[in-house]
């Protein structure tokens, strides 16, 4: 395995952490940002790991969510899904792994390494994907799925404790900030005489204007 400097931590903790061992050349690739791979010749890099990972994790928190309330409708369903697999939790959790968090391990080139790529949201949360395309693959699904009940597991069980059937602000404000959007502004505006007024809501995103409805109150 590399013995790359700018890796700042042994991997050893990092699997310690997952609880398995890893193939070290599965372990490398998927701990490789583009950006390293780039600067190195052309190194493989995470992003296949990544798109196997996403696609694991969201059958197994999928199917917990499935037999873990039976009396939730499809739509609550999806809305408890969304807190839980969304960049900005897949970081907070990738932030929790081992003793220095995930940004440790990760093998970035140098452009990325000097804007704060070890802390940077959407690299840890397509990192800890990658890694758990990894297990899968080397592994298999019942032992990802180990994996990612250990880890996720005290998180689905806070989104349900906070009746995350969440409602659409919240939905709306987990993607923007997936899309690096910045948090939607609602503004509300009344026009008319006091006893006949008229509101028009809208949302702001980035500076642009979206939706528009009319009402006679302000609910």
């Amino acid at each position: 395995m590399s013995n790359d400097k700018r890796r700042r931590a042994p991997v050893g903790h990092l699997e310690a952490a997952f609880g398995i061992s890893l193939d070290p050349e599965l372990l490398e690739r998927a701990l490789t940002h583009r950006s390293y791979a780039y600067e190195n010749g052309g190194l493989p890099t995470n992003e296949r790991l990544e798109f196997l990972g996403d696609s694991v994790l969201g059958v197994v928190i999928t199917t917990a969510l499935f037999h873990n309330h039976p009396d939730l409708p499809e739509g609550q369903l999806a809305k408890l899904r969304a807190s839980v697999v969304n960049m900005r939790a897949l970081a907070d959790v990738a932030r929790g792994l081992g003793p220095e968090g995930l940004g440790a391990y990760l093998l970035l080139g140098k452009g990325e390494e000097t804007t704060g790529g070890r802390d940077k949201a959407s690299i840890l949360a397509d990192t800890l994907e990658a890694l758990l395309g990894a297990i899968y693959l080397q592994y298999g699904l019942d032992t990802a799925a180990t994996v990612i009940h250990k880890l996720f597991d005290p998180l689905m069980a806070e989104s349900a404790g906070r009746g995350a059937a969440l409602d659409w602000k919240t939905s709306l404000q987990e993607l923007t900030a997936a899309l690096g959007l910045g948090v939607p502004e609602y503004r509300i505006e009344g026009t008319g005489p006091d006893h006949l007024k008229t509101f028009t809501a809208w949302v702001v995103v980035a500076g642009n204007r979206y939706g528009g409805a009319e009402g006679r109150s302000k609910k």
